[in-house]
């Protein structure tokens, strides 16, 4: 039973980890603004627009949002990869360097 908690607290705590960036002394989390992310975190190492994605809001109507990839690093070794959709922080991912 112990070792299944254990197991649960860590499978959380890397998810948790997965959706927030430290940058400095601010903290950055997905569903933030582009903007936000800019201010917090300065320019990225690099830029890349990915494509366009087809989104359905709750009322039913479709709209295209872009798609961006900002990679921030290294920084202690690892590089940081954020992903946009219609300016709004999807997804954080982090990779150790070669």
């Amino acid at each position: 039973m112990k070792a299944l908690l254990t197991a649960l607290l860590l499978l959380f705590a890397g998810s948790a980890q997965a959706s927030t960036l430290r940058c400095g002394s601010a903290l950055i989390s997905t569903d933030d603004a582009s903007s936000e992310v800019l201010g917090k975190c300065g320019e990225p190492k690099s830029r890349d627009l990915i494509g366009y994605r087809e989104v359905i809001d709750h009322y039913g109507f479709r709209s295209e949002v872009s798609v961006e990839e900002w990679v921030y690093g290294p920084r202690h070794g690892m590089y940081h990869f954020l992903r946009f959709e219609g300016n709004r922080l999807r997804d954080i991912d982090s990779k150790r360097g070669n």
